[in-house]
C-alpha cells in the first residue's frame, strides 16, 4: 500500500505528539507513525513529570531557549483544557558549605536565562518552608513545577487529530529514500506501506540516531553517536513530607538524587545515574544503598526499608560518560541538505517542559505551510 501525505512525523512521545499537532492546527496533512501500540512508552512517560523554570543550561542553548518558552506556554495549556497541573516549586538545597558559592551561580546563570525570580534562602528561612529538610543554604524557585505528562500528551493527541491528523501505531520505520521530490518512508508492521511526504520529523527519542542512518541520501557525518543513560526512581509509601521539590547541588551527570512530589503527594526519589548499552526497564533493588545515603544528606530523619523500587527511565543522550554535557541537537535542512527533513537528537530533560516550544522551533525550519 502506498499513501502520500505532506508531513510524517516518527515517534509519538511528548515531542512528536507537539510537533505533529503544531503541523495540524497550521492546515498541513500530517500522518505521525509510532511503532509501539500507544502513545509516550519511552521516555515520554518515565521521568519525574517536572516542569522545570529552565534554571541550569548555558545561556544562548536550546535548552536554555525552550525551556523558558516551553514552560510558560505548558502551564498555559494546562489551565486552558483542565489538565492537571500543580505550580509547587522547589528548593536546591546545599549541604554542605563548600557549595553555597555554587547556589549564587546557579542564581546567575538562571537570571541569564530570563528567569529572574531565584531567591537564595538562609538555612532558617529554608526550614522555616520545610519543617523536614537539612541543610545550609538553598536556592527557592517558584516557577518549577509538576505535571500529568499523560493528561498533557492526550490533550496533544486530542488537538492534533481534531485539526485532522492521523496516528497509526505498530508502525516502524524500516527504510527511508530521500529524493529531490520528497521522501519515501518503507513502513513495517501488520500493514507495511510506503509512505511519500515533502516533510519528515525524526521525533523517535532512544532510536532517532538509528531511524537517521536508515534514511538513504542523508549524510551520515552529522549523525551523532547514540549513549543511554538510565536513571532508577524509588517511591515513598504514605504521603510526602515535603510540599516542595527539594534538589541537591547539580552532579556533573545530571540533577542528583533528587525528591519529587507526584499529583497524588507521593514522594518519589530519583533519578540516579547509569550508563547503559542496551534499553532495560528493570529497576535494581540493590541500587537503594546508594539512594539513602544521598537523600539522608539534606533528609536525615529517612527511615531504613523505607524506599521501594519505583520505576526507571532512560535518557538519550549524545555525549558520553563524563564528557560535557550536550545541548538538544536539532538539524534541518539548512544543517544536512535533505529538503523537507529534520532530525532531533538528544531530546532528553527538559524535553518535556520544552515540547510546545520545540514544536514551533521545527515547524520554522521547514518554512511555512502553502497557501493554496
Amino acid at each position: 500500500m502506498s499513501e502520500t501525505v505532506e508531513c510524517t512525523v516518527i515517534g509519538a512521545g511528548v515531542v512528536g505528539l507537539a510537533v505533529a499537532r503544531a503541523l495540524a492546527m497550521q492546515g498541513r496533512e500530517t500522518i505521525l507513525i509510532e511503532a509501539e501500540n500507544a502513545i509516550g512508552t519511552g521516555t515520554s512517560s518515565r521521568n519525574s513529570e517536572v516542569i522545570h523554570a529552565g534554571i541550569y543550561y548555558p545561556k544562548g542553548s536550546l535548552k536554555a531557549r525552550f525551556c523558558v518558552e516551553g514552560r510558560k506556554r505548558l502551564y498555559r495549556y494546562c489551565a486552558e483544557r483542565g489538565i492537571e497541573a500543580r505550580n509547587c516549586g522547589k528548593l536546591i538545597v546545599a549541604t554542605d558549605p563548600s557549595q553555597v558559592a555554587t547556589l549564587s551561580g546557579i542564581i546567575d546563570k538562571a537570571r541569564a536565562n530570563g528567569v529572574p525570580d531565584l531567591v537564595l534562602k538562609t538555612r532558617a528561612e529554608a526550614l522555616a518552608m520545610e519543617p523536614n529538610l537539612e541543610c545550609v543554604a538553598a536556592v527557592h524557585s517558584p516557577s518549577t513545577g509538576v505535571v500529568d505528562s499523560h493528561g498533557f500528551m492526550l490533550g496533544l493527541q486530542g488537538d492534533f487529530e481534531a485539526a485532522g491528523g492521523m496516528l497509526a501505531f505498530e508502525s516502524p520505520l524500516s527504510h527511508a529514500v530521500c529524493g529531490g521530490d520528497g521522501i519515501r518512508l518503507m513502513v513495517g508492521g501488520a500493514e507495511p506501506m510506503e509512505i511519500r511526504s515533502r516533510v519528515v520529523i525524526n521525533s523517535a527519542g532512544l532510536h532517532a540516531q538509528a531511524l537517521a542512518r536508515r534514511f538513504e541520501g542523508l549524510p551520515q557525518e552529522g549523525v551523532p553517536p547514540t549513549y543511554y543513560c538510565k536513571g532508577n526512581y524509588y517511591s515513598l509509601a504514605g504521603k510526602s513530607p515535603f510540599t516542595r521539590l527539594i534538589y541537591p547541588v547539580p552532579e556533573a551527570a545530571g540533577l542528583g538524587v533528587h525528591l519529587t512530589i507526584d499529583l497524588g503527594d507521593q514522594a518519589r526519589f530519583g533519578p540516579d545515574v547509569e550508563w547503559v548499552t542496551a534499553i532495560d526497564y528493570s529497576v535494581d533493588p540493590d541500587r537503594s544503598e546508594h539512594f539513602y545515603a544521598e537523600i539522608r544528606k539534606y533528609w536525615p530523619a529517612l527511615a531504613d526499608g523505607a524506599l521501594q523500587p519505583g520505576y526507571c527511565g532512560i535518557r538519550p543522550k549524545i555525549q558520553a560518560p563524563h564528557e560535557p554535557a550536550r545541548d538538544f541537537v536539532i538539524h534541518g535542512p539548512q544543517s544536512h541538505g535533505v529538503k523537507g527533513l529534520v532530525n532531533l537528537y538528544g531530546i532528553e530533560s527538559p524535553g518535556l517542559t520544552s515540547a510546545l516550544a520545540i514544536a514551533t522551533h521545527v515547524c520554522e525550519l521547514i518554512g511555512e505551510p502553502p497557501t493554496c
